[in-house]
């Protein structure tokens, strides 16, 4: 699986990007068809806004937006949504088998 970590009006620096990964690579366990995560962290005026692509064989990306005035809340809230994301479709995909 293969994460891409993009900044947009900043640098990413080695602890912010190892606190995305450490955080992002827990996608993959609550569904395990993830081929691809690209995370793009922008600052704003007075926050910061996370977007999460995460790549799922066999169907469109799933995107998570979150916005906050902390950059590390801002990740756990996309990557929450990221989760929520995943085991719904999850859920969705079980209850459809025959």
């Amino acid at each position: 699986m293969q994460i891409n970590i993009t900044g947009r009006h900043m640098s990413v620096t080695t602890p912010i990007e190892e606190y995305i990964h450490r955080k992002v690579d827990r996608l993959p366990r609550h569904f395990d068809r993830v081929q691809q995560i690209s995370v793009v962290i922008e600052k704003q005026p007075n926050e910061y806004h996370v977007e999460i692509l995460v790549d799922v064989e066999g169907h469109k990306d799933f995107v998570a937006n979150g916005t906050h005035e902390d950059l590390y809340a801002c990740v756990d809230v996309t990557v929450d949504r990221s989760v929520r994301q995943l085991t719904d479709f999850k859920e969705k995909l079980r209850q459809h088998k025959h």
